[in-house]
């Protein structure tokens, strides 16, 4: 599997915007493309019981995306969120979160953006390898 994830500068920016605009909750979204490069950062509803500490994508949200790629439309290659007071790192409850599905996990911590891929015995918590960015 790639250890490397593409991401344009605007959509990478997108995300950090989506973050700082709302700094003390997570903040998350699904990333859409194709063929490991990432073409939409489509922004959803965190409905988390407590969206300060955690974050879960709205399922309706979820649901309309899959269908969308079934009808032809980009395919979920991942997520992303955000890590108000925390680092741009996975945290142990992102790995009892994660599938080892091979998704890209973008997190955001102030400015700093990092991507993760979920996957099984990974480096980070026993869930994630760490993924470059590239533009």
């Amino acid at each position: 599997m790639a250890m490397d994830a593409g991401i344009s500068s605007e959509l990478a920016a997108a995300i950090l915007a989506h973050a700082a605009a709302s700094p003390g909750v997570e903040v998350c979204g699904l990333l859409l493309g194709r063929n490991g490069c990432v073409d939409e950062a489509r922004a959803c509803r965190n409905v988390a019981a407590d969206p300060s500490r955690r974050f879960e994508i709205d399922p309706a949200a979820l649901l309309a995306v899959h269908r969308e790629a079934r009808a032809g439309g980009p395919a979920i290659l991942g997520c992303y969120h955000s890590h108000p007071s925390g680092s741009a790192e996975p945290s142990a409850c992102d790995a009892v979160a994660a599938e080892p599905n091979g998704w890209i996990w973008v997190i955001v911590a102030g400015t700093d953006i990092r991507a993760w891929r979920a996957v099984p015995q990974g480096e980070r918590h026993g869930r994630f390898d760490a993924v470059a960015l590239r533009d």
